[in-house]
């Protein structure tokens, strides 16, 4: 007869194994709360897998560890100031995660009578200040040199530049795009924002069609981006998947907190909510979150807006203004304050929309900006 031992499952022998590693009685403590998550508990609550139970221990494991290391021999001993300690200087997915896992933990071992109180039943899940962080100026330097396909290269613009979601930028339907007047039409519904393409995101719609139509000349496929499923799908109408979207920055900010940080840039340039409404076609509870006075940890200095997604001249006539090299690259992309230089900001900048230029700090000339 074959022994059972030899037929445990593995995530259940990892998390015996990281039970083992804690002291007494706090691995019994936590033991519990794997019981509990099991449908052991007091209330006929759904089981979970030994897979989602060692997800909740791997995202409570450190912590439990620096507790006992610091002397708690037990989990009655956790106060509120441990809680908020531990998820102090933790943000977004990671703090929801942890904050899930720690009520989960204290509400298990309050129904089993183990602790008097359940500290962490109030404990608030994610962001507690509700306001994104800017990007660091270092994830955002060459990130269009960095990247290698037209597909990635739209994508990141479309989202630094002009603040459109990821969910969009999937949606967005190559009969929407006129690159004759420079405009793309985002769908919402039956509501309809339409964005006013600069230099930058016109050449990068640019070469994307033309790459596009260079190795699928077959497509049918209505969305502006296509991946090689589907491109050639049999099914019409498929969006590319958010997992292929998701790759474009594999190692830096997501598209989504890239449209935040524009957001929040503009928010610091403008402080008009109403602007920020028309502008990315927001609603107006977003303005109100990203118009109000954080805190920066670094300084930012934009002479001119650097939105540059106006109407085109064949819709309005131009102005012109008399602008410094520094001036006309931060309206037509990333610049922050004390970077070397705009050429490696996002990629090659140039004075939109006239030919490339060399920009050098003290380099005055005439741009022409449309209103």
């Amino acid at each position: 007869m074959d022994d059972p031992e030899l037929h445990q499952d593995r995530d259940l022998a990892w998390i015996e194994t990281a039970l083992h590693t804690l002291p007494q009685p706090v691995a019994d403590e936590v033991r519990t709360w794997v019981d509990v998550l099991r449908g052991q508990g007091p209330r006929e609550d759904e089981p979970r897998s030994w897979e989602g139970v060692r997800r909740y221990l791997t995202t409570l494991q450190p912590v439990l560890t620096a507790w006992t290391a610091a002397g708690m021999t037990t989990l009655r001993e956790v106060t509120s100031d441990h809680l908020q300690d531990t998820l102090e200087d933790l943000t977004g997915t990671a703090r929801r995660q942890l904050a899930t896992a720690l009520r989960s933990l204290f509400r298990a071992l309050k129904r089993k009578r183990a602790i008097f109180r359940d500290l962490a039943r109030h404990l608030a899940v994610g962001d507690l200040t509700g306001i994104p962080r800017p990007v660091p100026s270092d994830l955002l330097v060459g990130l269009l040199d960095r990247t290698e396909t037209p597909f990635a290269r739209l994508a990141i613009a479309l989202a630094a530049v002009h603040a459109v979601p990821a969910a969009e930028i999937r949606t967005a339907r190559t009969a929407d795009l006129n690159l004759a007047c420079g405009t793309l039409e985002i769908r919402r519904g039956l509501l309809r924002h339409t964005l006013y393409l600069e230099e930058l995101t016109h050449r990068r719609a640019a070469d994307w069609l033309v790459y596009r139509h260079q190795r699928w000349p077959a497509s049918v496929n209505p969305h502006l981006l296509v991946s090689q499923k589907t491109a050639l799908d049999p099914e019409p109408g498929r969006a590319v998947h958010r997992v292929t979207l998701g790759q474009v920055l594999p190692n830096g900010p997501t598209l989504d907190r890239l449209r935040q940080d524009r957001i929040l840039d503009e928010a610091f340039a403008t402080g008009d909510s109403l602007k920020l409404m028309r502008l990315f076609g927001i609603t107006e509870q977003t303005p109100c979150a990203t118009s109000a006075p954080p805190t920066r940890s670094e300084p930012r200095s934009y002479p001119v807006s650097r939105t540059s997604h106006r109407r085109p001249a064949c819709l309005s006539p131009p102005q012109k203004l008399s602008l410094n090299s520094r001036e006309a690259a931060g309206s037509c992309g990333y610049l922050r304050k004390n970077d070397c230089s705009p050429s490696q900001v996002l990629g090659t900048v140039r004075a939109c929309p006239l030919r490339p230029v060399s920009l050098s700090s003290d380099t005055s000339f005439d741009v022409t900006l449309v209103s």
